[in-house]
C-alpha cells in the first residue's frame, strides 16, 4: 500500500457548533468512472494516480458544495471546506468541515442518509485528456477546484462515500 497525504491543520475546538468534521472518498484513481461526469461530453473518465498526486495541493482550502436534490454540483452553494487529501491505495480520501450551524437542514439530511447513500464528486479545471477520441478519457493533469456531496447513485464513481465524523 502506498500513502500520499497533505493537510491543513486547524486547532481542535470542543463542541464547535459550526465546524462539524467529515470524511469521504472523493474518487478512485486509475479506474474508469461508472458513468460520464458532467463536462465530459458523454465520456467516462479515468483520473490517473500521477495526475491526482500532483493535484493534491489544489484540493486544500477548496469548498464543498451541494445541490438541493443531492444530484449534482452547485458551486454557489458552498457548505464546507476541504482540509486534507490522502491517496490510500486507489482511493482519494478527503477530510474537512461542514458548516452545520449555517446549514442545519443540510447537516440533518446528510446524517439521515450517510454513509449508506451519500457520495462525492470532484470539480476540476485545466484538465488534460490524453486522447479526446477515446471511449474513456484518461485525465493526465488536473487542478481541483472543489467537491460536491451528492447521492452515491448520482456520482460518476459509485464507490465514493461521505460521512460526518462525530
Amino acid at each position: 500500500m502506498r500513502l500520499e497525504a497533505m493537510a491543513v491543520k486547524f486547532p481542535h475546538v470542543d463542541g464547535h457548533p459550526n465546524r462539524v468534521p467529515f470524511e469521504g472518498v472523493l474518487t478512485v484513481v486509475n479506474a474508469a468512472s461508472d458513468k460520464a461526469p458532467a463536462g465530459a461530453r458523454g465520456h467516462r473518465v479515468m483520473l490517473t494516480r500521477e495526475a491526482a498526486d500532483k493535484a493534491l495541493p489544489s484540493l486544500l482550502g477548496m469548498a464543498v458544495d451541494y445541490r438541493p436534490g443531492w444530484d449534482g454540483h452547485d458551486a454557489r452553494r458552498k457548505i464546507g471546506l476541504l482540509t486534507e487529501a490522502d491517496l490510500v491505495g486507489q482511493r482519494l480520501v478527503v477530510r474537512g468541515y461542514i458548516y452545520a450551524r449555517d446549514f442545519p437542514e443540510v447537516a440533518k439530511t446528510i446524517e439521515a442518509h450517510a454513509p449508506e447513500a451519500m457520495g462525492m464528486s470532484y470539480e476540476l479545471a485545466d484538465a488534460r485528456v490524453e486522447d479526446l477520441r477515446a471511449e474513456v478519457w484518461k485525465l493526465t493533469r488536473v487542478t481541483f477546484t472543489g467537491a460536491a456531496i451528492l447521492l452515491r447513485e448520482k456520482a460518476a464513481y459509485r464507490s465514493t462515500s461521505f460521512r460526518l465524523a462525530s
